[in-house]
């Protein structure tokens, strides 16, 4: 039997993302769901967070998980630095 889920721990969780955009939100759903969360909602917020900075480029994404609430934080490859400093154009296909 699986132990209860505590809503005050803390959960961290590592998506990676492409162009500021989540695939779909049945890949996120089995990481989500069990934490009490919509995984439309957490795709959204992702996309609102990578879009503006990491447009183009692939990016791990860290979702901090506490009491229902959901902190997203952008967690750069050392490819994507050095391509964002470059100011390459944006990758197409």
């Amino acid at each position: 039997m699986l132990p209860k889920f505590d809503p005050s721990q803390v959960v961290d969780v590592y998506v990676r993302v492409t162009d500021g955009e989540v695939g779909a939100a049945g890949s996120l759903a089995p990481k989500i769901g069990p934490l009490g969360l919509s995984p439309k909602k957490i795709g959204e917020d992702i996309a609102k967070e990578t879009a503006k900075d990491w447009k183009g480029l692939r990016v791990t994404v860290k979702l901090t998980i506490q009491n229902r609430q959901e902190k997203v934080s952008v967690v750069p490859s050392a490819a994507a630095l050095v391509i964002k400093a470059f100011r390459e154009p944006e990758r197409t296909g």
